[in-house]
């Protein structure tokens, strides 16, 4: 039996409770991140709330690439036909429908200013070109289907060339290329390191004074390089990446010591939920806020619009079950290429 599956089996219902926090954390990190820049965008000036996006960028979507491939392992020998349904088909579905039903909300203005004809342009654009927030999930089966074709080559030249590809900065104006080249090299990290990070989280909770302490190191090396406008440096931009999801990390495994931050697992658990639908209660408390000027400290504004975002999501996913709308964030059997199996459920899959 391997690390991770020593981890799992004292965890209740098969999962590992610092997985779901380090999850919670990241999602809403995202969240916060749309929120303030939207809102700052909107009202022409940042709010304080802007120091902590910034902060959060160097390690906020490297630490959900690293975790998404942890469990990569466990499910890659798979026969192909049932590796592509949950790991390509499973995230093409929630891609498709929440992409079009996000261009149903944005088609009207589009189509206001620009035509018809540009709507369906842009429509046809987005199954190519990942449509706004949701190219993470894009990108995802892209990077399960290339692991699965390189797993035969060396660890060491896939990692190598991973990481020459994230320091390149490539731009071409394309995010599917662009962002498979920043991101790849950390989700292969959490797929090859996985029993390494595993052992790091115990040795958190094991001792917990030592984990606070890297943290607290981290975080003050973390903010100097920022604020002094050094992160987005080649090889600066790759190290705070992995040193920064290895933080989260630890911070999860901290988390998971104490019962104060339950919430947090629990938007964790549902993270894939919080990830689709955040964007329509975020957008319309984003607008009443603005309309209304009952709010009118930019930064408050901003965590504001995070937290709505976040529970309007949860809120959506809570109406819609046991309903015949349960498809928005449940896979129909029609749309699925091999059956559903009753196996355990691996502990983290960002879209499961």
């Amino acid at each position: 039996m391997n690390g991770i599956d020593k981890m799992r089996d004292n965890s209740p219902g098969g999962r590992i409770d610092w997985v779901d926090y380090a999850k919670g954390f990241c999602i809403v990190f995202v969240v916060m991140m749309h929120s303030a820049l939207g809102v700052e965008a909107a009202a022409g000036q940042d709010g304080w709330l802007h120091a902590v996006v910034e902060f959060a960028r160097p390690f906020r979507m490297p630490d959900f690439f690293m975790i998404s491939g942890l469990f990569l392992a466990q499910v890659i020998d798979r026969d192909w036909r049932t590796y592509l349904d949950r790991k390509v088909v499973h995230f093409a579905y929630f891609y498709l429908l929440w992409m079009t039903i996000q261009f149903a909300f944005k088609a009207p203005g589009i189509a206001a200013e620009f035509g018809t004809a540009e709507v369906v342009r842009l429509y046809l654009v987005s199954l190519v070109d990942p449509f706004g927030t949701l190219w993470f999930i894009y990108l995802l089966p892209i990077f399960f289907v290339t692991v699965k074709l390189l797993r035969r080559v060396p660890v060491a030249v896939v990692w190598l060339a991973a990481a020459a590809l994230e320091i390149a900065h490539i731009d071409t104006g394309w995010m599917v290329p662009d962002e498979f080249a920043a991101r790849f090299v950390y989700f292969y990290t959490g797929y090859v390191l996985a029993a390494h990070i595993f052992a790091v989280a115990r040795g958190v909770q094991d001792k917990p004074l030592k984990g606070i302490a890297v943290l607290s190191l981290w975080a003050i090396a973390n903010g100097a390089v920022v604020w002094n406008g050094y992160s987005q440096l080649p090889f600066v931009s790759l190290a705070l990446g992995l040193i920064g999801a290895a933080a989260v990390i630890r911070l999860a495994a901290l988390m998971s010591l104490f019962d104060a931050f339950k919430p947090l697992q629990y938007c964790g658990r549902n993270s894939i939920v919080i990830y689709l639908a955040f964007f329509l209660p975020m957008a319309m408390a984003r607008t009443l806020l603005l309309m209304t000027g009952v709010v009118t400290d930019i930064g408050t504004m901003s965590a504001i619009v995070t937290a709505a975002g976040i529970v309007g999501a949860l809120a959506m996913y809570w109406a819609v079950r046991g309903t015949f709308a349960r498809f928005l964030f449940e896979r129909p059997a029609l749309f699925r290429l091999a059956p559903e199996k009753s196996e355990p459920r691996v502990a983290m899959q960002p879209a499961e």
